[in-house]
């Protein structure tokens, strides 16, 4: 049994899961929800975990799985109902997931990036082994993580984040952003009041805000891989 918004949330998860193959970020959850935090986004995940609805996957940011889904209401009940009503039963339904692939695909491994303050992206000529599942259409390239501000997105010191190449991206993504053509960083995507603000995932750590022209976006993040030793 659940409430309106943890419907809600699920149906929104699913729906990008079989667009993109990439579960929403905390801020694109909070966004289509109308809430006014991420806390509440991590309520309602922490809920439909504990009720079995969806697992997180610890290898990979912004990784979540649906394990089942809640009958089908019309969107009109959904959008109408209070927050604390209970919708229906639920039905066990496999989840809609990419086809896997066993291919691997040796893409470029262009250095560290920082998840903390800026520093310097190195180019250079190594390469990472990455299965294809995880890279969906598209130029990718890999950066290796160096620091603990995006933790709370699933992102950790020593991860490799799988890039896709672009130079746009919209609020609430995980972009690379190049700051003053020298330094590069791994956040997330805000625009306000015409500057651009990259917002971290993790308390500790402070928004940093720029105007347009201090910063380009190289890529959005399309994945994760995690090496353990």
């Amino acid at each position: 049994m659940l409430t309106a918004k943890q419907h809600e949330l699920i149906r929104f998860i699913q729906a990008r899961l079989e667009d993109t193959g990439i579960s929403p970020s905390f801020e694109e959850m909070k966004e289509a929800l109308d809430l006014k935090s991420k806390s509440g986004v991590h309520r309602l995940i922490s809920a439909l975990e504990e009720r079995g609805f969806i697992r997180r996957l610890p290898n990979r940011a912004r990784a979540l799985e649906v394990l089942k889904q809640p009958e089908d209401v019309s969107p009109a009940a959904a959008r109408t109902a209070p927050a604390n009503d209970v919708i229906g039963s639920t039905i066990q339904t496999p989840a809609a997931r990419p086809e896997p692939a066993n291919d691997v695909i040796e893409i470029p491994l262009h250095g560290r990036i920082a998840a903390g303050a800026p520093i310097e992206a190195f180019e250079d000529h190594s390469t990472l082994p990455v299965p294809a599942a995880l890279l969906g259409s598209g130029e990718h390239y890999a950066l290796e993580v160096s620091g603990d501000s995006m933790i709370e997105a699933g992102i950790f010191d020593g991860d490799f984040a799988l890039v896709k190449r672009t130079s746009t991206a919209r609020d609430g993504e995980i972009v690379v952003a190049l700051v003053d053509n020298t330094e590069a960083t791994l956040k997330y995507l805000r625009k306000e009041s015409g500057k651009i603000v990259l917002d971290p995932a993790n308390a500790s750590y402070d928004a940093q805000v720029y105007s347009p022209d201090q910063v380009e976006v190289q890529g959005k993040l399309a994945g994760l891989l995690r090496r353990y030793h």
